[in-house]
């Protein structure tokens, strides 16, 4: 057969397919977060963003769509052309809880209208209180919380994130009440926080780390399994709370039907940002430690961690607020 004959012979959506991937970028990309700027993952992303777009030779910008615990932000990326120019930085609350905690009430599925791109970042959270709150580590504030059932309140970003699930798990193994005051996200609820108009909070430290360091907030103790020596003197909560250690992350998608070499080329280059000496040491410096491993890798992780969250929200009899 002559090589042109082979050309028509070759399947059409193949050829549609890698004639749309050469023509890759067509316009800017953006990145959907689904929180308001300021936050943890909006600071993720903005880190990504320039580099990705000298990658690929086009503008990468960040679309901030918050609200409803994610859910307004994760549905217009699932209904986004699957071209290629809309990505979702998502989270734990995002790709893993929300499918737990709200089911067939969602708008989108995850698993059927995504493909995953790669584990960004795991995030290291921190509890913290209001410089007035006398407590000192997490025992005062059980006991405090204890001779003041339901009358101090934590904020969180909405029901179903990390920093809800990390209240409830405390609140379920240290056998005290707190109120939940859910937000908009975690930036709104940190500068309630810091106005003293809620008493506590868990969060990332990628967002909290320059008011801690400022003394506007009191770091209680670290979530994750060891000190981390940007705090070295705060303990983690497993020394006070035997067994509890919580770790956020945030991750990329992309709309499920999008070109698998267009999916290819960007997980190729966002991994090369991930690794970049630079920004690895930038990432570590705020509290987030980069990941960047295969699509394949972070769809098990996915689901691997739905399956985890779901027993939690379960167990602890989570619920949607």
């Amino acid at each position: 057969m002559r090589p042109f004959m082979r050309y028509l012979a070759l399947p059409l959506a193949l050829i549609g397919g890698n004639l749309y991937a050469q023509a890759f970028p067509s316009k800017p990309i953006r990145i959907i977060v689904a929180f308001p700027a300021g936050g943890g993952t909006d600071i993720v992303a903005r880190m990504i963003a320039p580099k990705l777009g000298e990658a690929l030779g086009t503008q990468v910008v960040i679309d901030n769509r918050a609200g409803a615990q994610g859910v307004i932000g994760t549905e217009l990326a699932a209904k986004s052309a699957p071209d290629g120019h809309t990505l979702f930085m998502g989270t734990l609350g995002n790709l893993a809880v929300n499918t737990a905690l709200y089911g067939n009430k969602l708008p989108f599925n995850i698993e059927r209208d995504f493909a995953p791109l790669t584990h960004v970042v795991d995030v290291w959270f921190v509890q913290m209180v209001h410089p007035s709150l006398p407590a000192k580590n997490p025992r005062e504030l059980i006991a405090l919380a204890k001779s003041k059932p339901g009358e101090l309140n934590y904020y969180s970003s909405g029901a179903g994130g990390a920093p809800h699930l990390a209240a409830e798990m405390f609140n379920t193994m240290a056998g005290i009440r707190t109120t939940h005051v859910p937000y908009k996200g975690s930036s709104p609820g940190q500068i309630d926080l810091m106005a003293g108009n809620v008493q506590l909070g868990y969060d990332s430290m990628v967002q909290s780390l320059p008011f801690i360091k400022a003394g506007k907030l009191r770091a209680l103790a670290v979530l994750g399994a060891k000190r981390t020596p940007l705090l070295p003197d705060v303990p983690p909560m497993h020394d006070f709370v035997p067994g509890f250690t919580l770790t956020n992350w945030f991750a990329l998608v992309i709309p499920a039907a999008t070109p698998v070499e267009i999916r290819n080329r960007l997980h190729t280059e966002v991994v090369k940002i991930l690794r970049a000496p630079d920004i690895r040491e930038r990432f570590l410096g705020m509290g987030a430690e980069p990941v960047g491993n295969t699509q394949e890798q972070f769809g098990a992780f996915i689901k691997s961690e739905t399956a985890k969250w779901a027993k939690v929200i379960r167990d602890g009899n989570i619920k949607a607020e």
